[in-house]
């Protein structure tokens, strides 16, 4: 994170943010299960798996898509070569897009397929060499981090070394609070926004150019 340049932290922050917001709609709509934070989808299905829940299914379908939507990113960033972000990013965009239509459907609980799809490729954006850089989705690493860079400030280090951690953290909590109110207030029908915001944040990434290696 800190590698990067200003703008592309505030960019990340914005992807987190999204992936906030996605999260707890698909959060409220599946009644527990998340479409973006596997670990606690991991923890519903060991939950299952000792008490013989039906859930289990459910949740192992959404582990194995996930990793399935990463795969999917993976391929199009490197097919895209160095603008392999704003094409990961539409394609985030247009899977958000077919959860929508597959909502207006009558498509169910299926609607979390394209949903989840979407963010594990959302996690392929900051990948470099081979490695994600910057995980969007999940938060527990960049509060290590976060954690860390506080306490080398307070022994003399880097004063503000831990922003761009609490930037991106604090992105994907306002975009989980957003969620949960546009979900509120239209339902699934709510995702339409993340497909707006994600559209634009796609041609953003376009203008700005080719990708840029992070700074060694």
């Amino acid at each position: 994170m800190l590698r990067y340049d200003r703008r592309i932290r505030v960019l990340a922050a914005c992807f987190s943010g999204v992936a906030g917001y996605v999260d707890a709609i698909g959060f409220l709509m599946t009644g527990g299960f998340f479409v973006s934070f596997m670990s606690g989808n991991s923890t519903r299905l060991g939950i299952g798996l000792a008490e013989g829940s039906p859930s289990t299914v459910f949740a192992a379908a959404l582990l194995v898509t996930f990793v399935v939507g990463v795969m999917l990113g993976t391929v199009v960033g490197r097919i895209a070569g160095t603008h392999r972000r704003p094409a990961v990013l539409a394609l985030v965009t247009g899977l958000l897009a077919s959860a929508v239509v597959l909502h207006a459907l009558g498509a169910g609980v299926f609607v979390a397929i394209p949903m989840v799809l979407a963010m594990g490729a959302e996690n392929t954006v900051f990948a470099e060499d081979g490695e994600v850089r910057i995980g969007l989705t999940y938060m527990t690493g960049t509060l290590v981090k976060l954690g860390k860079r506080l306490t080398a400030a307070l022994l003399g280090g880097d004063r503000f070394g831990w922003v761009p951690f609490l930037m991106l953290w604090s992105g994907l909590l306002a975009g989980a609070v957003a969620g949960a109110l546009a979900y509120g207030a239209f339902g699934v029908n709510a995702l339409i926004g993340a497909v707006v915001v994600m559209a634009v944040l796609t041609v953003v990434t376009l203008v700005l150019g080719p990708d840029l290696k992070p700074q060694r």
